[in-house]
């Protein structure tokens, strides 16, 4: 293994730029310079939901109707957002005198905020229209305000309707909202005039349980043990790093049905000897109104609640840092804003104590459908975050390369999730074991009894991406023996009372460029019109295997997140035993019989405990560690790729691999038309399904692993006692 010192330097010369140390100095000047004029109007373009069209119209709602706490979102003057952009690139640059020196949020807000007479200008034109004024975050970029849809409608020139969508009910702005000219300099636009939420990145264990079965007949249901052994935690552990003074921020919506479950897992699973480790619920004020939200056991996604979603969060994150402080931070939803963003804002502005050392986000939406102005606020705070050192990791989404279809077949194209696709957040991907689709015998990697902590993982496991669609090459090969386009169309996949039928939608680790992250498509929900993605990052360039695209791709590093397709699956201690949201499973006997998840909602707290880990090594918070993680990657792969570390043939004790480079599979997924056309589908002759596609004529699979980065897996997965010994500084 190399040396600290040798991976210092190294890391070291792939950052290194020119750097010219940018101090915080002065304060915002103001961007509003004329009279607001209310017959001179800007459109807030690209801000209208794909729910919002006249199949699903049930007309306008009563103008009396109230719209509590929404968020309008601010801008920095362009000379503001270029030297906080330099500010954060010296922050992370070793060889900058700014390296590290993070901003406390009072400096943050007073640096790199808006005018204090521009928020005053905004927060007045509000209420000239009526609308109340609740307060706003301390660097005045966002305004928090309430009213009614009347109010709403005369200030923003847009009415409020009712859409029937699947058989629910919603709210949402009919067109893009406008306001006046004058006010643009510093509106960047609504956060939403809508009540349709992030979606969490879970994917329940299929029930009732396994309808289908592979040929070793045997089911692996992973525990924190296995995860610490598969990925090497073991000796940091023994080493005495666990956590210990760190705390991770999970962001949600709800409480847990009872915070006994986290105990329970802990207990279960030999996490309580770590006595340091704690469990709190906190509901953080500041500038935006925070209502605790208590338990909010409602159904919000087909066949499960956020609060499964929070004990994944809190659970896993305890598994791999268990010595550390899991902090659940959690606003409830108003009537347009989801709470885990008021959360999130408020807890970076400071008032409520020390910051998190990394903060972990299972939410995600798709950039075109998310909207221009919800897709700036996430970009914002993580990039306030990252000002701070604070490290944001979030779920790269479940949805093969699709996300604007959720998991079922995909009618939209390609696209990426708004919440993971900036360049100041680690996006975490998704991954399943190989050995089951390979034909490789799994005694190889499980020991035939379990320990006391009910764990039975061997040693690291080949990884391939996590793809439970007919249009994997994998898993058609394996369940169907055939193609995936033939596969697809099959009597097994298309016959919906079929085990098999479960394969047509698109789910798996999601994966892609960002191309809608600004801009206003032209078909809703798809990548057209005038989207763009972000630029890509700096640090991303030049990593073997990651596209000279331009743009940001996701994601960045992947676990594994399987839901049992082939083998195994993540158990969870969630006993509510509402069946209507999934729940029913108490948390007594073999872990076998509780909660089975998969979902890239359980790879991004693990990964965010391993960085947990880090900073306790370092003594020292990361703010964007995706800094190091490519110029690591960089130092491994070189410009050939790692043949010592490709995940299949890797020795599975003892190598030195810092990343393990998966080769193998692809997170493609099955496809149709959408109001007659294809997007980014190649469907054969005479087909209804075709598979995810760059083209729209020829079959060009959207994503298939390749050496070094990709899409399916970005950098790999990790071997976290390498990249804890080996991270620069420790």
């Amino acid at each position: 293994m190399k040396s600290i010192s040798l991976a210092f330097a190294s890391v070291c010369s792939l950052l290194a730029a020119a750097s010219v140390l940018a101090v915080p100095s002065g304060s915002p000047k103001q961007a509003i310079v004329s009279a607001v004029n209310e017959a001179n109007l800007t459109v807030l373009a690209g801000n209208t939901r794909p729910e919002a069209n006249g199949a699903d119209d049930q007309g306008a709602v009563e103008g009396s109707t109230p719209m509590q706490h929404m968020l309008l979102q601010l801008k920095r003057t362009p000379e503001r957002e270029a030297a906080l952009t330099q500010l954060i690139d010296d922050l992370h640059n070793p060889q900058s005198e700014s390296f590290h020196q993070w901003l406390t949020p009072q400096q943050f807000a007073a640096h790199y905020g808006v005018a204090s007479e521009d928020s005053a200008t905004v927060a007045r034109w509000l209420q000239s229209h009526g609308l109340t004024v609740n307060g706003m975050t301390p660097s005045g970029m966002l305004i928090d305000f309430s009213g009614t849809a009347a109010q709403v409608t005369q200030a923003f020139r847009t009415e409020i309707h009712h859409y029937l969508v699947d058989g629910v009910s919603h709210i949402a702005n009919a067109g893009d909202p406008k306001i006046p000219t004058a006010l643009a300099p510093v509106v960047a636009g609504v956060v939403s005039l809508h009540d349709f939420r992030p979606k969490g990145q879970l994917v329940p264990r299929p029930r009732p349980v396994y309808t289908y079965t592979t040929t070793n007949g045997t089911f692996h249901a992973l525990v924190a043990g296995d995860i610490a052994t598969i990925y090497n935690l073991k000796p940091l552990f023994d080493a005495g790093y666990t956590g210990k003074g760190q705390t991770i921020m999970v962001v949600e919506d709800t409480y847990l049905y009872t915070t006994s479950d986290w105990a329970v897992f802990r207990d279960t699973f030999g996490l309580s000897r770590y006595s340091a480790g704690s469990l709190t619920q906190v509901s953080p004020s500041g500038g935006i109104s925070c209502t605790n939200p208590g338990f909010q056991g409602k159904k919000k996604d087909p066949g499960y609640g956020d609060d499964g979603e929070a004990a994944i969060d809190v659970e896993w994150a305890s598994a791999a840092a268990p010595n550390a402080s899991i902090v659940l931070a959690a606003c409830e939803d108003t009537t347009t804003t989801f709470g885990g963003l008021i959360a999130l804002v408020n807890a970076l502005g400071g008032s409520n104590g020390p910051l998190p050392s990394v903060v972990s986000i299972s939410y995600g939406e798709a950039e075109a459908v998310n909207g221009e102005s919800a897709n700036l606020t996430y970009y914002l705070a993580y990039q306030q975050a990252a000002a701070e050192g604070v490290s944001v990791f979030v779920s790269s989404g479940d949805e093969d390369a699709m996300s604007a279809d959720n998991g079922n077949v995909a009618k939209h194209g390609i696209g990426v999730s708004g919440l993971t696709s900036t360049p100041y957040n680690v996006s975490v991907g998704g991954l399943d074991f190989g050995y089951t689709a390979l034909g490789v015998d799994p005694s190889i990697y499980w020991s035939a009894t379990n320990s006391p902590a009910f764990g039975s993982a061997l040693s690291y496991i080949q990884e391939i991406p996590w793809n439970g669609s007919c249009a994997s090459a994998l898993l058609s090969a394996y369940y169907g023996g055939t193609t995936p386009a033939v596969f697809c169309n099959s009597s097994e996949v298309t016959t919906s009372t079929n085990p098999l039928n479960y394969f047509l939608n698109a789910f798996g680790g999601s994966g892609g460029p960002s191309g809608c992250a600004l801009g206003s498509p032209a078909i809703a929900g798809v990548v057209s019109g005038s989207c763009v993605g972000y630029l890509k990052p700096q640090w991303q360039s030049g990593l073997f295997g990651n596209p000279n695209d331009g743009v940001r791709d996701i994601p960045d590093v992947s676990l594994f997140a399987s839901n049992g397709i082939f083998d195994a699956y993540y158990v969870v201690c969630w006993s509510n035993p509402d069946p209507n949201i999934g729940g029913g499973f108490g948390c007594t006997g073999a872990p076998s019989t509780w909660a089975g998840f998969g979902g890239t909602s359980v790879s991004s707290p693990i990964l965010a405990g391993i960085q947990a880990l880090v900073d306790q090594k370092t003594k020292s918070r990361w703010g964007n560690p995706n800094t190091v993680y490519y110029a690591l990657a960089k130092a491994e792969y070189g410009r050939k790729g790692s043949a010592a570390c490709n995940s299949t043939t890797v020795a599975k004790t003892g190598n030195n691999c810092i990343f393990y480079d998966v080769t193998q599979g692809d997170n493609v997924g099955a496809c149709q038309k959408f109001q007659g056309t294809a997007y980014d589908c190649f469907r054969g002759k005479g087909d209804k399904y075709g598979i995810s596609s760059t083209s729209d004529s020829s079959s060009d699979p959207a994503y298939i692993t390749n050496v070094g980065w990709d899409f399916p897996s970005g950098i790999g997965s990790v071997n976290a006692y390498n990249l804890v010994m080996e991270w620069p500084g420790g």
